[in-house]
């Protein structure tokens, strides 16, 4: 009985996140309330205080839980949230690595861009939220420092610089990709993101 009182309450925790993912995609965070949430969820503004303090909780999970989910990013004592796969890629430091790994993350992108768009759009309207994408990308970043540290590549005050460069690139492109006129193919432009993060990154 106590498992399936768990898995009742892991399941509206689930309909209130994707509920409050499709009402900001839709209308926009600032104009989505906690009610409007709740009754897309099929539930009560009570019950959405039971799993959430506030709009800006709920943001908060969707990045930590949905965007770490769908990027198979795991959580880390060391800095929040980690991907091994990216930290493996980097400390190969080949092109057939990197390209490997770029291919896999792009075929996510329809996924996780609207959670990183919404995430922005909240941290301009909301003082909690100020900053909340660009610390999990100091995550993504922090994992190509490890990456670079454990290939023992560059010298340690590059590193962090280097993710910082290669992850703003790849940030840029997996927001505007499909949407962009770049008169280059999907492969086209894997091929370019590749070879940029190779130079940045291999040896």
């Amino acid at each position: 009985m106590a498992s399936l009182r768990e898995a009742q309450k892991q399941m509206t925790r689930r309909l209130l996140l994707d509920a409050g993912l499709d009402l900001f995609g839709s209308k926009g965070y600032a104009a989505t309330t906690v009610d409007e949430i709740a009754t897309a969820a099929g539930t009560t503004r009570v019950t959405f205080y039971a799993y959430f303090d506030s709009r800006s909780d709920l943001m908060k999970a969707l990045i930590d839980e949905q965007l770490n989910e769908r990027l198979l990013r795991t959580r880390s004592p060391e800095h929040g949230s980690t991907a091994q796969d990216l930290i493996d890629a980097v400390r190969d430091g080949s092109r057939p690595a990197i390209h490997a790994w770029l291919t896999q993350t792009s075929d996510r992108w329809p996924s996780i861009r609207p959670i990183i768009r919404i995430g922005r759009d909240a941290a301009a309207v909301d003082p909690e939220l100020r900053d909340l994408v660009d610390r999990w990308l100091e995550e993504a970043i922090s994992d190509v420092e490890d990456g670079l540290a454990q290939a023992r590549r560059f010298k340690p005050r590059q590193r962090h610089f280097r993710g910082v460069l290669a992850m703003s690139q790849l940030d840029y492109v997996a927001q505007h990709w499909g949407e962009a006129d770049w008169k280059i193919t999907r492969e086209q432009m894997l091929a370019e993101l590749a070879d940029s993060w190779v130079s940045l990154l291999g040896d």
